[in-house]
């Protein structure tokens, strides 16, 4: 049972209830998890509710890995809930398995999809939204650290408590929860196709500091380089009734909010692989709702706006430098990561991003270079067995690749250039 002993022949361990219980003793079990860990298929028959439950969480415990638990009756609640997941099926034993679980299906077969396609899916969409959600909450707070570092820390507030507000709950967190719900790192039908992508993320690759930390020096960078214009270089901003330009700090604490709107709204622009009509409206509105808020904000009576009264008809809206300035500092503090995407994707292109541009420019996911390729990445030993289904997938490719170049070797040698070339080299 050793790893470097092994052949590559298939293990199987075969459990009935009886030997199972004597498994779990305490001087015992180690070993019996360890040489059930190592097979390719462990089968308990004869087993009670409760030693289903027993066994789920015994494995979980020894492997430190996720279990995911699949049950159709009532005999299966213990293990469904001993489980990180459990998938719940409804048929012809009631509905308390589905009742107990996280997922519920109608059918069995239904199960391939949830597995390589959603929970593909879900894996990128949580890891990104978190990530997301954490990087513009500190972008957004470090700006008030920053700015009592000029102040002295004499706790003024660089931004009206409406604004505090109205960040996280219109301004900037639609386009979350649209990264959140309709990210597709790559279509349904790749997943399916080459399943190899989905194990690829190993021990939470993407919910790693160093992933998040990645953003830090690209972070700091724009906090700089908005604290630095907002505070040594405030804008002036004309007034009406020939009034001399305003340098007050509540009327220039706007461009820096603006700023940070629009940066972390097209940044989350610049992270989103899939884009809908859903995105696009959610991304790009909330950008222009803050106008629209400003604008009806500002068009309060004193009583209620305080210093922001006709703050957007009579300094925002007619001053071109506060519309340039914002732009320009956008465009500068997105530009690192933009170039951090570009020379990835040219030089160092991750799976995903070779699927969308493969399907984007029309070849077919089907190659058989990348078929070898991701074979060789998603058939590795993993203490639990093979990836039988992928074997089956390539075995598939191959014979529909054989197919292919024999009707092709056929349609060539049967055209009539391809005889009339032959008929000459034959008579020369």
């Amino acid at each position: 049972m050793n790893d470097e002993n092994r052949n590559d022949a298939p293990l199987a361990l075969v459990v009935d209830g009886k030997a199972l219980d004597l498994s779990m003793n305490d001087d015992v079990r180690n070993r019996f998890l360890s040489v059930a860990m190592k097979c390719d298929v462990v089968i308990c028959c004869r087993v009670s509710p409760k030693q289903k439950a027993l066994i789920t969480r015994r494995v979980k415990e020894h492997s430190g890995k996720t279990i995911l638990a699949i049950g159709d009756g009532a005999n299966d609640v213990g293990m469904i809930q001993e489980a990180d997941i459990g998938v719940g099926i409804s048929g012809m034993e009631g509905m308390q398995a589905v009742m107990a679980s996280d997922f519920s299906l109608p059918q069995f077969r239904f199960l391939e999809r949830l597995l390589i396609v959603h929970g593909h899916w879900c894996y990128k969409r949580i890891t990104k939204m978190i990530l997301y959600f954490v990087y513009k909450n500190i972008a957004f707070g470090l700006t008030l650290f920053y700015y009592n570092i000029f102040t002295g820390f004499s706790g003024q507030d660089l931004y009206d408590d409406w604004y505090m507000v109205m960040f996280n709950v219109v301004l900037t967190s639609l386009p979350v929860i649209s990264l959140g719900v309709l990210e597709q790192d790559v279509s349904s039908d790749v997943c399916l196709k080459i399943p190899s992508p989905l194990p690829r993320r190993p021990k939470k690759h993407m919910l790693q500091l160093e992933t998040h930390h990645r953003l830090d020096p690209k972070r700091h960078f724009r906090l700089t380089l908005r604290l630095h214009n907002q505070h040594l270089h405030p804008i002036p901003l004309p007034l009406r009734q020939n009034r001399p330009p305003s340098r007050h700090f509540t009327h220039r604490h706007r461009h820096p909010y603006t700023s940070i709107i629009w940066t972390v709204n097209c940044q989350i622009a610049l992270t989103i692989s899939h884009f809908t009509y859903i995105t696009h409206f959610l991304v790009w509105g909330s950008i222009l709702s803050w106008y629209v808020f400003l604008y009806l904000y500002s068009a309060l009576p004193p009583l209620y706006s305080t210093n922001v009264f006709h703050l957007f008809t009579e300094q925002i809206g007619p001053a071109p430098v506060y519309w340039i300035s914002t732009m320009l500092v956008v465009v500068v503090s997105l530009f690192p990561h933009f170039l951090y995407v570009v020379v990835r994707g040219e030089f160092f292109p991750m799976d995903d991003r070779i699927i969308r541009e493969m399907k984007y420019s029309g070849t077919d996911v089907e190659d058989n270079t990348v078929w070898l390729r991701e074979q060789e990445k998603s058939k590795q030993l993993t203490q639990i067995g093979y990836s039988a289904r992928v074997d089956a997938k390539i075995r598939d490719l191959k014979e529909q690749m054989r197919k292919k170049r024999k009707s092709f070797y056929l349609s060539v040698t049967n055209s009539p250039i391809y005889k009339t070339v032959t008929r000459r080299e034959i008579t020369h």
